[in-house]
């Protein structure tokens, strides 16, 4: 079993950046493909990036390429999220959440945890 807490979120101007952390609990982080998401007030859950659990292959939505980079630890538990360049439509609440299995990374369904969120709200 994994216990996942995010951190890093807060309130940024227009074209300002955030780094978002997700620390593990659990012997077995490193064998997790780990994802973040984000959901917005009144919208679905949304993809943003996912990460191979040994860390050698990343996804992104389209919408935050070139933006964002996720990137993981495995000595220190910790999964990252770097956000640059962001906007006003990234205003949203963050989740990481590790997949034990196999699956789509881009799929919600394929994710066994998740942790509680952190909000992210960028000012315009």
């Amino acid at each position: 079993q994994v216990q996942l807490v995010e951190s890093g979120g807060g309130l940024v101007q227009l074209g300002g950046s955030l780094r978002l952390s997700c620390a593990a609990s659990g012997r077995a982080f490193r064998s997790y493909n780990m994802g973040w998401f984000r959901q917005a007030a009144g919208k679905e859950r949304e993809f943003v990036a996912a990460i191979s659990w040994i860390g050698d292959s990343t996804y992104y939505a389209d919408s935050v390429k070139g933006r964002f980079t996720i990137s993981r630890d495995n000595a220190k538990n910790t999964l990252y999220l770097q956000m640059n360049s962001l906007k006003p439509e990234d205003t949203a609440v963050y989740y990481c959440a590790a997949a034990g299995g196999r699956g789509l990374l881009m799929v919600s369904t394929t994710y066994d945890y998740w942790g509680q969120g952190t909000q992210v709200t960028v000012s315009s």
